[in-house]
């Protein structure tokens, strides 16, 4: 693995941390439920919104492995444009108030990334990835922490189109997928593809294609499936260097430094309110012990 890619695995676990705590925040998930959303819901309808005008389908295509049935029931609890903005704001203010409360120090850093890192993620290539291409009309774009934010969730939603662009490429589903990484994890079996909602049905016919491909055997994901899925991981993390590499080595390991060390109190704020298992981009690799550091 060459010095770029390195540094971008080792970024994506802080990228991913910023931004993901705030699933399962009591604070986001009290405003969800004030508008009859279970937190699971509000999750998908605030992370969609940029994109949720194209409707379920092309939502359930850019989250990859997120249950399409769960997506359909979000968008149609917000039915609008306006209920949508609704719930995307409540995540905003929910985030902006436990960043201030949990992790402070990072609101200079990040009122530094709105200033400093816009015009070079707006200068990315987009082909392929057009649900982080949606963040670009819908993000109010303010020297602030939420700015900064909003820049660090632009990196993780182009890193997220870059990786379900290389899964499809292996011709894997969504589920499928799942299963590789859950196993790649040394998760508990199906425990990822039951937190995306999927159903056993679903979840078994990707057993089975996983099978008739040597990737599965009995129930239990081979080397041959292992392999693939560090394949995929190490292939993202070489594409995604891009963004690294434009923004420069003194601006990367400065965004290491800084966050790492607050996104472990972020990351112990997913361990409380949701469990050790959530938040996986943010867990350490666990297969060939691997890490992200």
């Amino acid at each position: 693995m060459d010095d770029w890619t390195s540094l971008s695995a080792r970024a994506a676990r802080s990228v991913q941390t910023t931004v993901g705590w705030i699933f399962w925040d009591p604070d986001a998930v009290a405003a969800y439920e004030s508008r009859g959303l279970a937190a699971g819901l509000g999750y998908i309808v605030a992370r969609a919104a940029p994109m949720a005008a194209a409707g379920p389908s092309a939502i359930a295509a850019a989250f990859g492995s997120i249950s399409p049935l769960g997506i359909a029931l979000a968008l149609s609890i917000a039915a609008t444009p306006d209920a949508v903005r609704a719930v995307w704001e409540d995540r905003n203010h929910a985030v902006e108030a436990g960043i201030r409360r949990y992790t402070p120090e990072l609101e200079p850093a990040l009122e530094r990334i709105s200033r400093e890192w816009w015009p070079t993620l707006r200068d990315l290539p987009l082909a392929g990835r057009p649900f982080a291409a949606s963040h670009l009309d819908y993000v109010e774009n303010t020297a602030s922490l939420m700015g900064g934010w909003h820049a660090i969730n632009f990196i993780r939603e182009w890193r997220g189109d870059t990786h379900w662009n290389i899964v499809a490429t292996h011709g894997l589903s969504g589920q499928e997928a799942s299963i590789l990484h859950n196993a790649w994890l040394g998760y508990e079996r199906d425990w990822l593809s039951h937190s995306r909602g999927n159903s056993p049905q679903d979840i078994e016919a990707a057993w089975a294609s996983l099978q008739r491909r040597g990737l599965a055997n009995g129930g239990v994901v081979t080397d041959a499936g292992l392999q693939l899925r560090e394949e995929i991981e190490n292939a993202t993390d070489q594409v995604t260097a891009e963004v690294w590499e434009r923004l420069g080595r003194e601006d990367t390991t400065w965004f290491i430094d800084t966050f790492e060390p607050a996104c472990e109190i972020l990351l112990e704020r997913v361990d409380i309110t949701a469990g050790q298992n959530f938040q996986p981009a943010s867990r350490r690799r666990r297969w060939y012990g691997q890490s992200a550091t």
